[in-house]
């Protein structure tokens, strides 16, 4: 049995404010796609390289592992100017990308050149995993060629503030348009995890990215041309820009969410356990926090919200780093560091300090990354065998949080969560100044629990008041898996006036491993992916590779 402290409580770690400020881990799942990359010593090839003088064509990327080989087909396009856009709506990019499951065939690619570029208007096979598209950060792009055409190598300083040449606006899976459901792909162990594919899919179209504008510099500038230096390389990602539709995943996925914050929790609770720590391991540490700092102070926002918490976090990391000198002589270094930082910093310093403790602990947190995925069929099933009585106890036990809010003032009801018609995706709309409230969405948990408990009168049967009351079966569901759950549950009010949906996908980011948290307003974000990464050919099995090398 592994020592660990008690976990914390969910009344703690899944309130908005918090799990919106959450940084990438070492059980984030592209750091879990790397090591397993590395330890399991993948090939990489690029067997199809049919890019054209101007840019334009197809490319193939292809991954070996153990068992089966997938394969990044890509398709760059001629874009012009006035079609580029970041929003969903987009019907033309600069890129366009699926995962094929095994390697494709001529008539495979034909198949997929008809389609692909389509995006939701074409339709892929079962044989595809994944369906995804890409834009040019246009100014960044034209000034690395121009520079490699001329024999230079770009500013870091300018790349860093961007950190990335492409942005993806989406990566679709699990069935969408016509690709493989995950639970065709779930068995297979590469793929259990969660978002195994996707974030193969980026890491891909990273590598992808990084030849197509060094192929563009070698065409415009010839033998005068060179190609990206190493570092500079591998301090690029690739972009996401991502709204509203990612939001509700949390909020349908209870079993999922509380699986992913349960193994974040056990680890902390692991490393807060920790005890007689060595000086090289107080170096380590050492190291990952200044790295976190240099992150904090290359990160960049426009954002009204987020530039004051980055001021903030900057300044609490040094402070921090100041702190960092007293804990050698505690008997429980990383308890006293975090028990400091929850009085004397806000709760993005505190998130970044929880990620940092992991660090040097692969052999407590590394593990954890097993079991962040769930069956989520076999939790669905309601138990009616019980009495109202005893739900009503469920409820006062574990929505506390949910029954103390009055949902009868404007400010509590004041948005609504619905699909587009336009683009199946999920909105969010303002209760009192638009229609579309009849379309509602079952995302008011919090209104729901209340509304139910308000309902529980009289005890009877359980199955009997299930009968009578069908509309609460799915707010049912959700408290009887709270119980064997605890953190199946976001605890705030998803309608409230002020609710911050961005804190709801800066959660699902930091779990695929996202930094450089980029808001664009309160629905939606851009962030960077797979920044200081190593490429194929630079993998072994350590995982230093977070927030770079470079120090303050």
């Amino acid at each position: 049995m592994i020592p660990q402290v008690e976990r914390r409580p969910p009344d703690t770690v899944m309130r908005l404010s918090r799990l919106g400020s959450f940084h990438q881990s070492r059980i984030s799942f592209m750091r879990v796609l790397l090591r397993r990359l590395a330890s399991e010593k993948w090939c990489f090839d690029a067997p199809k390289w049919s890019i054209n003088e101007k840019g334009f064509g197809h490319a193939v990327y292809t991954v070996h592992g153990p068992e089966r080989s997938y394969s990044l087909v890509a398709f760059a396009h001629d874009l012009p100017a006035n079609l580029r856009s970041d929003r969903v709506i987009a019907e033309a990019w600069d890129c366009t990308f699926t995962l094929h499951d095994g390697i494709p065939t001529e008539l495979d690619i034909d198949r997929l050149q008809e389609n692909v570029p389509l995006q939701e208007s074409g339709r892929v096979s079962n044989s595809e995993l994944t369906l995804s598209r890409a834009n040019r950060s246009v100014r960044l792009w034209d000034y690395v060629v121009e520079s490699l055409a001329n024999g230079n190598q770009p500013d870091i300083e300018k790349l860093n503030d961007v950190g990335y040449l492409m942005r993806t606006t989406a990566v679709y899976g699990s069935g969408k348009f016509g690709a493989a459901d995950r639970c065709d792909i779930s068995n297979r162990d590469e793929l259990r995890n969660p978002f195994q594919v996707e974030m193969l899919t980026v890491y891909l179209i990273r590598c992808f990215v990084m030849d197509l504008v060094e192929h563009m510099a070698q065409v415009k500038g010839g033998d005068t041309a060179v190609k990206l230096d190493a570092d500079i390389r591998r301090s690029m990602g690739i972009g996401n820009s991502t709204g509203l539709g990612m939001a509700p995943f949390l909020v349908h996925h209870p079993t999922l969410l509380n699986a992913w914050i349960m193994a974040r929790e056990t680890a902390l609770a692991r490393v807060r356990a920790v005890t007689n720590v060595p000086l090289q391991i107080f170096n380590q540490m050492e190291v990952h926090l200044k790295r976190a700092l240099q992150n904090a102070l290359n990160w960049n926002s426009q954002h009204d919200i987020q530039k004051p918490k980055i001021k903030k976090l900057c300044e609490e990391l040094a402070t921090t780093l100041v702190k960092f000198n007293d804990l050698h002589s505690e008997v429980y270094p990383w308890d006293a560091l975090y028990c400091w930082a929850e009085k004397n910093t806000c709760e993005d310093t505190q998130e970044q300090i929880v990620s940092a403790i992991f660090e040097p602990y692969p052999e407590l947190v590394d593990n954890l990354a097993d079991c962040m995925y769930i069956d989520e069929t076999e939790h669905f099933k309601i138990d009616a065998s019980g009495t109202t009585n005893q739900l009503k106890v469920q409820i006062e036990e574990n929505y506390a949080w949910a029954l103390k809010t009055d949902y009868a003032t404007d400010k509590e009801q004041a948005r609504f969560w619905y699909v587009s018609e336009a683009k199946l995706e999920p909105r969010l709309g303002e209760r009192y100044k638009e229609d579309g409230a009849d379309l509602e969405q079952p995302l008011a948990i919090a209104r729901d629990v209340s509304s139910l408990y308000s309902n529980l009168k009289v005890d009877q049967h359980l199955a009997e008041y299930l009968l009578a009351n069908p509309e609460h079966r799915h707010i049912i569901r959700r408290i009887q898996l709270s119980n064997k759950f605890p953190y199946s549950e976001v605890r705030d009010n998803l309608l409230n006036s002020k609710m911050l949906p961005i804190d709801m996908l800066r959660c699902k980011l930091s779990f695929f491993g996202a930094t450089k948290f980029d808001p664009r307003s309160d629905r939606w974000v851009r962030i960077c992916l797979f920044k200081n990464a190593p490429f194929p050919h630079e993998l072994t099995d350590a995982d230093n590779w977070s927030y770079g090398t470079s120090l303050c």
